[in-house]
Formats: structure tokens, sequence, C-alpha cells
């Protein structure tokens, strides 16, 4: 078998390529969409808060980036098709689609509402389809592959705390779409793969568990830290290095697989 030289720098440039990242606005998006446009994609900024997406756009146009912003709500399914429509004007193609929107309420199953419970499904789960639902037709038209990255979570897999049944649910159908997917648009040469992050540091959080700065809760953070092989909780762009990898060529025979970047926590 002839091996394969491609030089490195060849391997991660995504020179050429429109990429969509949902929930850009801040915290895990915005480092994906920064690491993305690094390696020189185009990308599109869609976010419920409009005004917070520009203002990330802006910044990372300022220091050389080809990055656009957008409003979408993904549980819309109006704004989802609007939005992709925007993005094919923008971008040219949709090559990378990064489905990281995602709320992280976190409330015990005895004080949760039916409307509570399906607003986390509405955004974390069907805001994911939705996405990818109008995306790939695209992609598939372009006939050029593509690839398609959700951001689940630990949660999926195995749960760590109270309150977060709705959250947990979610990311299991997340995990399971994302196999699903990537069994259908094998065909396409489209590759969907899955991110597990752990305990990660974001504006506005302490970690993927929703948990606020007081006293108790505190108290428990420690302690889910103390689980953590690393010792430590991550950063947005411990996350966004392994979209990048996902994105690129480093990762093209990679398919329906989930990465997990949590500090070793599912392993104590």
């Amino acid at each position: 078998m002839a091996q394969d030289n491609t030089p490195l720098k060849n391997l991660i440039n995504l020179a050429g390529k429109g990429a969509i990242v949902t929930g850009g606005a801040r915290g895990i998006g915005l480092a994906i969409a920064r690491r993305l446009a690094e390696a020189g994609a185009a990308v599109l900024l869609a976010d419920i808060n409009a005004g917070e997406a520009k203002k990330a756009s802006n910044e990372l146009t300022s220091q050389g980036y080809n990055v656009l912003s957008l409003k979408c709500d993904v549980t819309d399914e109006a704004d989802v098709r609007n939005m992709v429509a925007g993005a094919i004007r923008k971008l040219g193609s949709i090559d990378i689609l990064v489905n990281n929107a995602g709320v992280y309420p976190r409330k015990p199953l005895d004080e949760m509402t039916g409307e509570d419970f399906e607003h986390v499904i509405s955004v974390n789960l069907t805001g994911t389809f939705l996405c990818s639902r109008y995306v790939i037709p695209e992609m598939i038209k372009k006939q050029r592959g593509g690839c398609i990255i959700n951001i689940a979570s630990i949660e999926a897999v195995h749960p760590s705390s109270t309150g977060m049944s709705a959250y947990d649910a979610s990311k299991g159908g997340v995990l399971m779409l994302t196999k699903s997917m990537a069994r259908e648009l094998g065909p396409h040469d489209i590759r969907v793969n899955a991110i597990a992050p752990g305990a990660i540091k974001t504006q506005g959080i302490l970690s993927h568990t929703g948990v606020s700065p007081d006293r108790n809760q505190l108290k428990e953070l420690k302690s889910f830290m103390s689980r953590m092989a690393l010792g430590r909780m991550g950063d947005a762009d411990d996350v966004a290095r392994v979209v990048l990898f996902l994105a690129s060529d480093l990762a093209s025979y990679i398919t329906g697989d989930l990465i997990v970047v949590d500090g070793g926590y599912l392993v104590s």
C-alpha cells in the first residue's frame, strides 16, 4: 500500500471550506469558531443572541479571520432553514457543521414540568436534528463530502449528578443521533462524530452541570473535580482543538464515533 505523504500543514488546512457553528457567540462555540477560522475556514456564527454573535464575529474579523454572524433559534424550523440559506449565500458552501447550541438547566424531577423537559430536548436534541436536516442536502448537492460534529456531553454515557435528567436524556439522544446519521450519510462521504466534554470553564457557568458559585455548590464542584484524573477543569479551547481535529483531514477515516474530553473523569 502506498504511503500517504500529505504534509501536516495540508491535513489541517480548511481554506476554501465553509463552517457553521451554532451557539457560537461565546464559550465553547466561540472557541470552536476561532480555531476553524484560524485553520482557514469561512465561519458563520449562528446564535439566538444576535447582538453577542455580531460582537463575537466583529472581534474575530478584526483579528483577520473570515467570520460572519446570523441570528438563529435552533428550535424554530423556519429560522434554521433561513440560517442555512443565509450561510450558502455568505459562505458559498457548507462543508462543516458544528451543532454546539445547548441549554443545561438543573432541576430535580419532582420540580420539573413537562414544559421544562421539552425545552431542553427541543434545544439540545431537536435543534441538532434540524440544523443537520437542512445542511445535509446542501452537502450532498456539492458532492464533495462534509463533516458534522455534535457537541454531546459525558452525561450522554454516565450521569454525574442529580437534577440533570432532561439534559442527560437530550445528550444521550444526541449520541445515538450521531451514530445513526454517520451510518446513513457515509455513502455521501459525510462524516458525523460527537464530542463529550466534561467540566469546562466557560463564561457564565462553572461546568457542564450548571453549578453556580454558592458555598454548597462549590463544595459539590470540588467533589466533582476530585474525580478528574488531571485534577483540573478544562478550557473551551480544549474542546475546540478536538473539533478542529475532527473537521480536518487528520480524521478522514473517523465517523460515528464519540471523543471524550473530560480530564479523565469517566475513568476514575
